[in-house]
């Protein structure tokens, strides 16, 4: 897309100290980004919670803050007469092309206009391309760098399809370009190739990704000989951005609230164990229960999973039976099978009721819903067996496991629930269930506000 395979890069010591700099400078660019958009999604958040005319608002602000950005600027940039050697047709005429008419004489191009006015793969195209040291103004790249900079940050967010690679991959090639201009009297590296290694370093500050990043400006750019060079460019960037902050998409997740855990535990969880961040109350049912109490238990909560306990007449001492899900109850409570008296069936009749697909697990969005259903005051003071729907053989750890243990076996068997049983007999035979968010740092520290986190 990016071809520079035509270019062949030989470096000297003096370069590496220059792509050096760049490296540093993208990690603080980068890190400066993701604190400010942190900040500005914040405020979008509030904005958008408040309705659709709202969201509609801020995005028409935005658009049209995007057009006169990109059609007032270009009237200060200087006209700078076209060069004797271009190779393509200087003005240019059509849609895309290096060297942008707008408002100056024949013979004469914009440099502003000329990345503002291009399509964005058209515009990085234009700053990676080689022997063009003269072709932009320093004032130029700086006014460019600025706009793209800022527009990014504040589109980002608004209820629109828009990303943050093609805004972050030209705001690091316009500084690339600006500092290989700078250090040109001691660097031999064309500026194109310093637009190419200011892209890398500025996703190296914001995304934090370093091999995919790799890839990815490699096939665009088709330029092996430039890949020790992208990744010591990246290293640096993605180490001196880590120092401020977070990469951008982990702290969306963050944001968001989604509860994601991490591949390793991390260090303080070493010293909690299973029973210390159980949330409460529990809810659980009994083997036999009253249809009413299954229907308030899931009326009231968002649970999707219930520990079932029998007791006595059902066993001769309490014990955990094991796990029921949310869906199931749905598809047991429709069908109705329910008994007037409090005891254990043979679970034949869920055989008969059902067929093998009703508690398969439904599509998004497509599965029952506890409002769907509508009791009489008489069914619900039925009972129904629980035993036939039941799990008997869920994941259990005990209550003195290592918090950081039980982590990362969650992670690695990829649960959703992990029940925690008592360790010593004569206590109730379940001590709480652990979900995703009970292994998140925010919750943790909400129960242990004295835990440093890196202890």
């Amino acid at each position: 897309m990016f071809d520079l395979s035509s270019t062949v890069p030989s470096y000297s010591t003096q370069d590496i100290i220059a792509i050096i700099v760049l490296g540093i400078i993208g990690g603080v660019f980068g890190g400066l980004f993701n604190f400010l958009l942190d900040r500005i999604l914040r405020a979008y958040s509030f904005i958008n919670e408040r309705g659709a005319p709202y969201k509609i608002l801020l995005t028409v602000t935005i658009s049209i803050i995007t057009s006169a950005c990109s059609y007032g600027l270009p009237w200060l940039a200087p006209c700078t007469p076209c060069p004797a050697d271009a190779v393509e047709e200087c003005p240019t005429i059509g849609r895309s092309g290096n060297f942008k008419n707008f408002q100056c004489p024949p013979g004469y191009y914009n440099g502003l206009a000329s990345l503002f006015f291009n399509t964005n793969d058209d515009a990085i195209r234009n700053l990676f391309s080689s022997g063009t040291e003269n072709e932009f103004h320093m004032s130029t790249l700086f006014v460019f760098f600025t706009a793209i900079y800022c527009l990014g940050l504040v589109t980002y967010g608004i209820a629109v399809p828009s990303g943050l690679f093609i805004p972050v991959i030209l705001a690091g090639a316009t500084y690339g370009r600006i500092v290989g201009t700078l250090l040109g009297p001691i660097s031999d590296l064309d500026p194109g190739l310093f637009a190419l290694l200011g892209a890398a370093s500025f996703l190296g500050g914001t995304m934090r990704m370093t091999v995919s990043v790799c890839v990815i400006l490699l096939e665009l750019t088709n330029d092996l000989l430039m890949l020790p060079l992208v990744m010591l460019v990246l290293l640096i960037s993605k180490t001196i951005a880590d120092s401020f902050n977070k990469g951008v998409y982990d702290q969306i997740v963050v944001m968001k609230g989604l509860p994601f855990l991490e591949a390793h535990a991390e260090p303080y969880m070493t010293h909690l164990v299973a029973s210390d961040v159980v949330s409460g109350p529990l809810i659980s049912f009994s083997g036999v229960e009253r249809v009413g109490n299954i229907v308030q238990a899931l009326r009231i909560t968002g649970h999707n999973g219930f520990p079932v306990v029998d007791e006595p007449p059902l066993s001769e001492a309490p014990e955990l039976v094991g796990l029921v899900l949310r869906s199931h109850l749905l598809v047991l409570l429709k069908g109705k099978g329910f008994m007037k008296e409090k005891m254990k069936t043979s679970g034949s009749f869920v055989l008969e009721r059902f067929g093998a697909f009703d508690f398969a697990k439904p599509g998004s969005g497509k599965g029952l819903k506890i409002e769907d259903l509508d009791f009489t005051d008489e069914e619900m003071d039925l009972y129904v067996d629980l035993h036939p729907i039941t799990n008997t053989s869920p994941y259990t750890v005990v209550e003195t496991m290592s918090l950081a243990k039980a982590a990362v076996l969650f992670r690695a068997l990829g649960l959703r629930h992990m029940l925690v049983v008592p360790k010593t007999p004569g206590r109730p035979p379940i001590v709480g269930i652990l979900t995703r968010h009970d292994f998140i740092p925010e919750h943790i520290h909400g129960l242990f506000p004295n835990i440093h986190k890196s202890h």
